[in-house]
């Protein structure tokens, strides 16, 4: 069965946990994970991998990984790419996917974690730069900025991201806009320094170069 991505977000199960996994983050003082974060990663991932002329089953299979992704934090945060990958799995297959697709998205939830993760296949390289390149203020819950950890001040200063995909030139550029009154660029890098070196990976693996631009400069 062709199972796409509107017969995975509306499964009962997969919803509640996803609901669970933001909640559970929420009390532990993370960052968003919910709707918007997953729909956002879902569409870029998607995005990525048809602008570089995937085909777009792949590309499907990138946008299903990429809502599904964190939907692990709703056993714990350690490890919640695999506990992802193994919640899901018989969901997917309840949904009639094929075993070689299943099998895929699998190995992609499961190497999102720049803790663990590796781009072992282009659905996990498409993941993986979708899900490290949302940075937002948007992202952040805590409405009370003298309390902010630097979690929160880097993404409450980060006022526009947008991942640019250039096929042609086969170059994957984020690009970042930071109110540096609300953080310094150094605590950007400090935080997020190991994503961007696997977002290097990943992109290599599509065969494209990654670039960082925080305000206009070029920094990776």
């Amino acid at each position: 069965m062709r199972v796409v991505l509107s017969d995975v977000a509306k499964h009962p199960s997969i919803d509640a946990y996803i609901q669970q996994a933001d909640a559970n983050l929420g009390a532990m003082g993370f960052t968003e994970h919910g709707r918007r974060h997953i729909s956002l990663v879902s569409s870029i991932a998607h995005n990525i991998l048809e602008r570089l002329g995937y085909d777009e089953r792949l590309a499907e299979l990138a946008a299903i990984a990429g809502y599904v992704h964190d939907l692990g934090n709703c056993v714990g945060r350690v490890n919640h790419g695999a506990a992802a990958a193994l919640l899901v799995e018989p969901f997917l297959r309840e949904l009639g996917m094929p075993p070689h697709e299943v099998a895929l998205i699998l190995s992609a939830v499961g190497n999102h974690e720049e803790e663990v993760g590796e781009p072992v296949n282009e659905v996990a390289a498409a993941l993986i730069l979708a899900d490290k390149s949302d940075v937002h203020r948007t992202r952040v819950r805590n409405p009370d900025l003298p309390t902010f950890d630097i979690h929160d001040r880097v993404n409450y200063a980060v006022s526009k991201s947008f991942l640019d995909v250039n096929e042609h030139d086969r170059v994957i550029t984020l690009r970042i806009t930071i109110e540096t009154e609300n953080t310094s660029i150094m605590e950007y890098f400090e935080i997020f320094l190991e994503r961007m070196l696997m977002c290097r990976r990943a992109a290599a693996y599509l065969r494209c170069e990654f670039k960082l631009n925080i305000n206009e400069a070029h920094l990776l």
